[in-house]
């Protein structure tokens, strides 16, 4: 699937959680997507869970977020212990 195609599939309104990312048509935002993931849901899950939500729209809550990664400068959360 090609990049606006994946990208029209996220929604930001500031009525809407405040403007942070969401699927669209639903208040699920992109980050809670990507905790659920990282937290070991699975694609399926998701889906049975969310039944409005589609494979599609999770692959572009990851698309996404590597979009936004690639434009910042990563900045650790906790400082190593030298």
């Amino acid at each position: 699937m090609e990049r606006k195609k994946i990208l029209e599939r996220i929604a930001l309104n500031p009525k809407i959680m405040t403007g942070k990312p969401v699927i669209k048509g639903t208040r699920l935002t992109v980050q809670f997507i990507l905790n659920l993931m990282a937290n070991g849901a699975e694609i399926k899950e998701i889906i049975e869970e969310y039944p409005n939500v589609t494979k599609e729209d999770i692959l572009a809550c990851l698309f996404y977020a590597s979009e936004t990664i690639e434009k910042t400068t990563f900045m650790p959360i906790i400082e190593e212990a030298l």
